[in-house]
């Protein structure tokens, strides 16, 4: 069987962390911040885990993240 492809764009997003959960960035963070209160950003800076209805599908796009 040949090699899998890793999907680049998702490799980028996302982290597979020790336990095996897949760690993910928040969006609305890029622009438009000035409308945007001090706690909100500070919140969007934290990294949040990914849902357990998406795993699958981000499992297949980066199939040797462990």
């Amino acid at each position: 069987m040949p090699k899998l492809k890793t999907k680049r764009s998702a490799a980028k997003r996302f982290r597979i962390t020790g336990s095996g959960k897949i760690r993910r960035y928040k969006a609305y963070k890029s622009h438009l911040l000035t409308k945007k209160s001090r706690k909100r950003k500070r919140r969007l800076r934290r990294a949040g885990i990914l849902d357990k209805t998406n795993i699958k599908e981000v499992k297949r796009l980066i199939p040797y993240a462990s």
